[in-house]
């Protein structure tokens, strides 16, 4: 009698907690309205937006190279499966037309479509949560005032159970924390203004942390460096490889122009971050510099020291007279490769961000992994379209994996005090047939990817 009553209270028990569950989960809809018109809309609201959305990069992710702004269909690989972006248009059908702001406000804050389904945290509303509704107003304004797309984004492709949205609410409870964000009282406003642009809009996190088997930011590592498009994000705080320590000023010229002379240009999906943030005004790049440098933190005694002795060694121009004259087997075959292919343009003195950065001061050369080096050499660094830039050939025609192995262990073991890369071999391999996904973008940010680089410009 006692057992059959625990059975009925156990069931009872599954049941409630079902029913709690998809009482939690269940979203409503948010009725569909008729596309406002353009005169609805401030013109300085519009333009407010257009900066925030550049913040957002949401050009990036919900644009197809080649295609429409704003039209989705870009192919998102994740560990979990592939996902295509959504047309963020103002198209009545196949975009966000009929969304009110109310609709597009409780995307941004609390990760929910306007038919009330659950979105992939691709789409980073952990991060976008903490928006203000004044700023996600403006980029209200600003979406609905595009150019309206007819486009419809291919299905995603992810196995059971993770194509059944409901499963995100599980998600969302164990890892996300809605709300608008809250300035720190303890800080400056230029400090607050960083923080909000960085962890909110700017999502700088979604690439620049690691993240755990459930695909969520690990909050313990902010900005601990990540991976992103296949490349890795670099370290934002005190672990950054860069062998010239960052400081406010650092980060500021680099986000401010792409470049920074101590540390070379912005590549790979950093090149489009950076293109974009050009439409912000100065004292807003400042603000995030402002809180980057307060997460780096201060350089211990040591590494400011050893980070000023290599500044004075690159005043005293290349190292060409320690290069050449290995005879060993991996400096023969190595600096042969580096003789004929990379001195002539990293050791002819011209100055960022046309000449090739002196690879002492390179992050990539003394990264704690070989993926962004394997890029650079493979991919290189594609000329813009139209306008002059820099530009580094690819050499993926060129070099065996073999031969990137030689070299890129010649570089490390000649301009860094780091262990060399066990796995370039493979890494290589992996690389050309696709497993990491690489995006290769040139310093105006628009991709090319691995197989059609060039292909615009012919």
């Amino acid at each position: 009698m006692k057992f059959g009553r625990f059975l009925t209270g156990l069931g009872v028990l599954i049941v409630v907690g079902v029913a709690g569950a998809f009482v939690y989960a269940w979203k409503p809809e948010i009725a569909p309205i008729k596309p406002p018109e353009r005169a609805s809309f401030d013109q300085a609201l519009i333009e407010h937006g257009a900066k925030l959305a550049a913040v957002g990069n949401c050009t990036a992710c919900h644009t197809n190279p080649g295609g429409k702004s704003f039209a989705g269909g870009l192919t998102i690989p994740t560990p979990f499966g592939t996902i295509h972006s959504s047309n963020i248009t103002p198209d009545a059908e196949t975009g966000i037309g009929t969304w009110s702001e109310a609709a597009f406000q409780r995307a941004m804050r609390d990760g929910v479509g306007r038919k009330g389904e659950h979105l992939y945290p691709a789409f980073p509303y952990d991060h976008f949560t903490n928006v203000s509704d004044d700023d996600n107003r403006a980029l209200y304004a600003f979406l609905m005032t595009r150019q309206p797309v007819k486009a419809t984004p291919p299905p995603n492709e992810l196995p059971f159970p993770l194509n059944v949205r409901l499963v995100l609410a599980g998600w969302k409870m164990l890892f996300f924390r809605d709300g608008a964000y809250q300035p720190d009282a303890s800080q400056s406003e230029e400090w607050n203004r960083g923080a909000y642009l960085v962890d909110g809009l700017g999502h700088c996190g979604a690439c620049h942390t690691p993240r755990n088997t459930l695909g969520a930011e690990k909050a313990s590592l902010h900005l601990a460096g990540g991976e992103a498009e296949g490349w890795s994000a670099f370290a934002l705080d005190g672990s950054s490889p860069a062998p010239v320590v960052w400081d406010e000023e650092g980060l500021y010229t680099y986000l401010r122009q792409g470049w920074h002379p101590d540390h070379g240009v912005a590549n790979g999906p950093m090149s489009e971050v950076t293109g974009n943030l050009g439409l912000l005004p100065d004292s807003d790049i400042r603000a995030m510099a402002t809180y980057i440098a307060s997460i780096v933190g201060e350089p211990s005694a040591e590494r400011r020291a050893k980070s000023e002795q290599l500044l004075q060694e690159i005043k005293s121009g290349p190292i060409t007279s320690a290069i050449g004259n290995d005879q060993s087997a991996l400096g023969g075959k190595g600096a042969a490769i580096y003789q004929a292919a990379c001195a002539a343009c990293h050791e002819n003195g011209r100055p960022q961000p046309f000449g090739g950065l002196d690879l002492r001061l390179s992050s990539t050369v003394h990264a704690p992994d070989a993926q962004n080096a394997i890029n650079m050499v493979l991919y290189g660094l594609p000329a813009a379209s139209g306008r002059t830039s820099a530009i580094m050939p690819g050499f993926a025609d060129v070099l065996t994996n073999d031969q990137l192995n030689d070299l890129l262990g010649y570089l490390r073991q000649h301009f860094t005090d780091q262990a060399p890369w066990g796995d370039v071999v493979q890494r290589a391999a992996d690389t050309r047939t696709g497993k990491y996904h690489v995006s290769v973008r040139p310093s105006d940010g628009i991709e090319r990817g691995p197989s059609n680089i060039g292909a615009e410009d012919q």
